[in-house]
């Protein structure tokens, strides 16, 4: 991008204000013209501009099409135009009034998101309560989570999960609850009602520090090699094949990089596949460590955590370096099915 580039894309009051609404957080176009009070059409032709400037990039969730500020470039000019937005609101009064209604509405947004999780919450609280009551409470297994994975004692280290992948992230509590020891948290879930959950409840996350994704965990949308940590919190068991879903796992995952995964013991709960849809009644320890070997994890540590009739297991490997092949091989996979 060129000065000119940079100059032409700012040179719109309207541009100006998505600017400094999309540096504070994610939103869809049809939020943005709530906010902006402007026409879907009209704010799209904003967009388009400012995405073929590079200063913001859009991604689609089934019918949405939401918008995040770049926050990064190579030559420097999307930082140098969030300073230069940031200060004319210190410096011009009239811009700054702008800015503080367009927040105003905003927040009326974020207030809607979180009406609508907590809707959500109450239409789905008597079957979550239910499958609640059958393990150990979720304290103790989050607790026991975050000392297997080293974040209770990482006192010197910053962001010890580095780049974490959180598959299924749900409502986003696991996001949540590790975003503070994490560089970057990336949550992944099919569903788009839960991403929507999960958005209210994320959405004091800078956009920075947060990707929220609409996606399967057969087919992540991520290169090979990208994460440091990833997560699956009560998940596996959706999994009709769980060992491709390990492999592309593995495939996303740094060498040395580390897997979590929190998930049943095998039990015979079968009203649990009807009621839940769950396709695996849990996993026994040996079905674990085939899975974790033959998806290119070496497994480290685990724990199990007894409820009332179920036991929540947790199992922690270490991706090996000779997954190398087998990465190339799923890469080569997926281009060909495109």
């Amino acid at each position: 991008m060129t000065v000119l580039d940079l100059i032409s894309a700012l040179d719109d009051p309207t541009r100006l204000r998505l600017l400094r609404l999309l540096a504070r957080m994610e939103l869809a176009v049809g939020e943005l013209a709530d906010v902006l009070e402007q026409s879907q059409p009209r704010i799209s032709r904003h967009v388009r501009i400012l995405t073929e400037a590079g200063l913001i990039e859009k991604r689609k969730e089934g019918s949405w099409v939401f918008l995040r500020a770049t926050g990064h470039d190579d030559d420097g000019m999307t930082a140098r135009a969030d300073d230069l937005l940031a200060a004319a609101e210190d410096e011009d009064a009239v811009f700054a009034d702008v800015c503080a209604a367009d927040r105003a509405r905003l927040a009326a947004i974020r207030s809607a998101r979180e009406e609508t999780a907590e809707k959500y919450f109450a239409r789905h609280a008597d079957e979550w309560d239910r499958l609640r009551s059958l393990h150990s409470p979720d304290g103790a297994v989050e607790a026991e989570l975050t000392r297997l994975l080293g974040v209770a004692d990482a006192h010197d280290e910053p962001a010890p999960l580095g780049r974490l992948l959180d598959i299924g992230t749900g409502t986003g509590r696991m996001a949540e609850l590790y975003a503070p020891s994490a560089q970057h948290v990336a949550a992944i879930d099919k569903c788009p009602e839960m991403l929507r959950i999960a958005r209210a409840r994320l959405q004091h996350l800078p956009p920075a520090r947060l990707s929220l994704l609409q996606g399967d965990f057969l087919e992540l949308p991520f290169e090979a090699e990208s994460f440091d940590t990833v997560l699956f919190h009560q998940v596996l068991h959706y999994a009709q094949a769980p060992e491709r879903v390990l492999a592309e796992a593995a495939r996303v995952t740094k060498p040395g990089g580390r897997i979590a995964i929190v998930d049943f013991a095998a039990h015979a709960r079968e009203d649990l596949r009807t009621e839940q849809a769950h396709a695996r009644l849990g996993f026994t320890d040996t079905q674990m460590q085939t899975l974790l070997e033959g998806a290119g994890f070496a497994p480290i540590e685990d724990s199990a955590l007894s409820g009332s009739e179920l036991t929540v297991r947790i199992w922690t490997g270490r991706r090996t370096s000779s997954l190398h092949r087998l990465s190339a091989r799923t890469d080569t996979r997926r281009k060909a099915s495109k």
